[in-house]
């Protein structure tokens, strides 16, 4: 096997990612939060009030990760900070998953389904913690080789 270096998008396209997924975030937080708000959605119970604090922080340290990509993005930080949002994501997930604030009607089983999607995101967010874990590891043991790959 040997090294070779990883291939990174450029400068430019990578900030234009970092500022579109901060402004998505901003969308989103405003969606939720002012106009129409959670409340607007039928499917949601009163319950929604204890996830939307935890939901709001995991939006709030989206944004301040793209923000602080925006100005220094080397592999090891975005390693760093994918871990950070990654958890907060994941903590999130369970706290709907036990909350479970929704109310759906008709025949078909939607709340399973919720409860599949909510499963299947948090085996991914586990996954994605551990490479990052692994990522932050082999940067710190090989930081040299910060930003290669093994091929």
């Amino acid at each position: 096997m040997t090294n070779v270096p990883a291939r990174r998008s450029p400068v430019a396209a990578r900030r234009a990612g970092y500022v579109i997924a901060a402004a998505l975030t901003s969308g989103l937080w405003y969606v939720v939060n002012v106009r129409p708000g959670w409340a607007a959605l039928s499917f949601l119970t009163g319950e929604a009030t204890q996830v939307i604090a935890l939901f709001n922080v995991s939006l709030v340290v989206s944004f301040v990760a793209n923000a602080l990509y925006l100005a220094y993005d080397p592999p090891w930080f975005r390693s760093l900070g994918d871990l950070v949002t990654t958890s907060v994501g994941l903590a999130v997930l369970v706290r709907i998953w036990r909350v479970f604030p929704f109310a759906f009607t008709g025949s078909f089983d939607w709340a399973l389904l919720v409860r599949i999607v909510l499963a299947v995101a948090a085996v991914g967010s586990v996954i994605g913690i551990v490479v990052n874990v692994v990522t932050l590891l082999r940067q710190a043991a090989h930081p040299g080789t910060a930003g290669r790959r093994a091929s």
